[in-house]
């Protein structure tokens, strides 16, 4: 990039967490002028995430752009921004240029605010970070309706970023035409859906008042949660994922920890702007408040204005990156994410004591508990998370293409346990029942007793009990593997008052006698759906053995009709369970729409 002799040092913050994290030392890679390539690619960038502080130091952001061309390079490293924009409610634009009243246009010279700005292309992934100083701006009408912004910004750093965590998008141009809906905390339903679709906000930073950062957060949508929304405050949270460990709106957030954020929304063009104080949680602080997390950072709002129809773009949808990990949620938010048990400062750890195959591809195993009370007494019906990072772990990369979503992967799996708090096993030792489906499964499945694995336990999680009221007969439905869930309650059931309606492969029946023979009365209770051809041509020999156990049997896969062939059985609870993979759930949830039901997942 020519920087020649030329170049920036890490500043404290970038250093103290680089060092906090155990980042070895690198060379700060940031050019102090508009790089060749940053300029070149500042030309085909639709979008210019741009970044300021206000009079009393807080940052904002907003999102400006909808077309190729509207930023350019004019040399020196000076760059030259000219755009329609929201002139009523944009925050940045009513900090670097101040409207007249009566109309007309207004030129800025004398102020040069900090900036930073990140042109992106979301068609391509390509991005390049800007920072140094406005120098002069305007604000004029272009046709009666629409204002005209132009910027010039002295660019006295530049970097170009990766494209990891970008989705695509196709941008096209737009008319603002701005309506405020809200300024007021707690914020209004509209925008916390908002988040909750978002799959990319835009966040600016500061050094001090010396310099500037702005740059995107993505992953899949919803990745930023909401832990507080109400009359006493509003906190967002959100995981920082692997990246190029630069770590500079870290290292901005540790000395000066405040942000300014922009939320769009591509398909409407409303945006959320946001600015408060945030705080940086590594490891445990992180996991205790986001499971599966190493790094955290929660966002304390303390002003926000969320506008309609603000930008001056929309966009569609294209490829989602393949780096995104799946959302991780708050521990308050229940069975979605790992609501973990509360453990000591103790490492627990579970070593693998039994192995029995029940099908090819579906195997139990058993683990004892180092340190039972440290791990808490798991509840009929909750997961277990077990890390293993240690086993599988293949150290940091940046960019991994062939293999993009191992980036993020934590390796910690939560397995639903499938023995019984009454079914005689000692107190220290739990079980689980799954499917060879993964890294990990696979690993396990590889394992030898004898070889003493042990890997860490993180908690007991989860909430899905079943209950059963009065005289209430109990609906289940299960797809294949789901079955798990409710062995792990059967002895505290009436299996007289269950009806268990089981869709599973005929080259799984393994798991269903084993599952007759040590619950035999469950079988009387249980339809089983069993498509598919059996291995060696053994369908009607199968389907004897599991009748002969007492279980109805039927050659085919679950249907809708017979949900309701049995909803007008006497003294059927009114509330269903549900526990299948996404395609089943789906059909079930509509299936069942007229129905309560109580559902749980493993497609984690």
């Amino acid at each position: 990039e020519g920087r020649g002799l030329y170049k920036i040092e890490w500043h404290d913050g970038e250093a103290s967490v680089q060092k906090m994290l155990h980042v070895p030392y690198q060379e700060n890679p940031t050019s102090p002028f508009l790089s060749p390539h940053a300029a070149r690619l500042l030309f085909y960038v639709p979008l210019l995430a741009l970044g300021t502080l206000d009079d009393v130091g807080r940052p904002w952001t907003t999102l400006l752009g909808g077309e190729a061309g509207f930023v350019r390079s004019l040399g020196q490293s000076i760059v030259g921004v000219k755009t329609t924009v929201d002139s009523l409610h944009d925050p940045v634009i009513d900090i670097l240029l101040r409207r007249q009243q009566g109309g007309g246009s207004e030129e800025h010279h004398e102020d040069h605010r900090i900036v930073s700005g990140l042109g992106i292309d979301l068609t391509t992934r390509s991005r390049v970070k800007l920072a140094g100083k406005m120098v002069a701006g305007a604000l004029g009408q272009v046709d009666g309706k629409a204002v005209e912004a132009q910027i010039v910004i002295k660019v006295e750093q530049s970097l170009g970023n990766c494209p990891k965590y970008l989705n695509k998008k196709n941008i096209v141009p737009a008319v603002p035409e701005p309506a405020l809906l809200s300024s007021k905390i707690p914020l209004p339903l509209e925008a916390i859906r908002l988040l909750a679709k978002a799959d990319v906000f835009f966040l600016s930073s500061s050094h001090g008042h010396l310099t500037m950062g702005t740059n995107h957060r993505g992953g899949s949508a919803g990745f930023c949660r909401v832990n507080q929304n109400d009359h006493a405050g509003t906190v967002l949270v959100y995981p920082e994922y692997s990246g190029n460990r630069l770590y500079q709106t870290l290292g901005n957030l540790h000395t000066t920890p405040k942000a300014g954020i922009a939320v769009p929304d591509f398909d409407s063009g409303d945006v959320l702007y946001l600015t408060g104080s945030t705080e940086i949680l590594i490891g445990k602080e992180a996991a205790d408040i986001l499971p599966r997390s190493n790094l955290v950072v929660k966002v304390y709002v303390q002003d926000a204005r969320f506008v309609q129809k603000s930008l001056a773009f929309r966009g569609s949808p294209g490829e989602p990156s393949p780096y995104n990990p799946p959302v991780r949620f708050l521990v308050d938010e229940g069975s979605r994410g790992l609501d973990v048990q509360k453990m000591s400062d103790r490492t627990v750890y579970a070593k693998l004591i039994k192995k029995e195959l029940l099908t090819p591809t579906i195997g139990r195993f058993r683990f004892s508990v180092s340190d039972p009370e440290a791990a808490g007494r798991f509840k009929p019906g909750q997961y277990v998370a077990l890390s293993f990072e240690d086993e599988l772990g293949a150290g940091y990369s940046h960019m991994r293409d062939d293999d993009p979503s191992s980036l993020n992967d934590d390796l910690v799996r939560s397995f639903t346990v499938s023995s019984s708090r009454r079914g005689g096993m000692p107190e220290d030792e739990v079980e689980i029942t799954i499917r060879n489906v993964g890294k990990v499964t696979a690993f396990l499945f590889r394992q030898n007793v004898r070889t003493g694995l042990e890997v860490p336990l993180k908690g007991f999680c989860g909430t899905f009990a079943i209950q059963q009221e009065d005289e209430d007969v109990v609906p289940f439905v299960a797809g294949g593997i789901g079955i798990t869930p409710l062995l792990a309650q059967l002895p505290d059931l009436d299996l007289g008052r269950v009806r268990l309606m089981w869709t599973l492969n005929i080259n799984d029946v393994g798991l269903a006698i084993d599952t007759f023979e040590r619950y035999p009365q469950l079988a009387s209770s249980t339809i089983l759906y069993l498509p598919g051809a059996a291995d060696g041509g053994q369908e009607h020999q199968t389907t004897l053995v599991l009748e002969g156990h007492g279980a109805q049997v039927r050659r085919r896969r679950l249907a809708a009709s017979d949900l309701l062939s049995i909803q007008g059985q006497p003294s059927l609870s009114s509330t269903w369970y549900i526990c299948a993979g996404p395609k089943l759930r789906q059909a079930l949830l509509s299936w069942l729409s007229d129905r309560k039901v109580i559902h749980e997942s493993f497609d984690y």
